[in-house]
């Protein structure tokens, strides 16, 4: 599973990362490293749930980051 992480800065200074593969998997962070360490944990919180529910398969997974254009 290749997931990517998507940044932004909002215009008041925060950062926002969001894994568009895992709907949802949004959130903020007063830096950008700091979004970054919220949402792969939101996102192995998520990827966990779905394993114990039998709604996907393990495999093995890769966070990538990826640079998205500031509004």
């Amino acid at each position: 599973m290749r997931l990517h992480v998507e940044y932004e800065q909002e215009e008041d200074g925060r950062w926002i990362a969001e894994i568009p593969e895992l709907p949802g998997v949004m959130c903020y962070g007063v830096s950008r490293n700091d979004a970054a360490a919220k949402v792969e944990a939101l996102a192995l919180r998520a990827i966990a749930d779905r394993l114990d529910e039998g709604e996907m398969a393990a495999s093995p997974i890769t966070i990538e980051t990826m640079e998205r254009a500031q509004a």
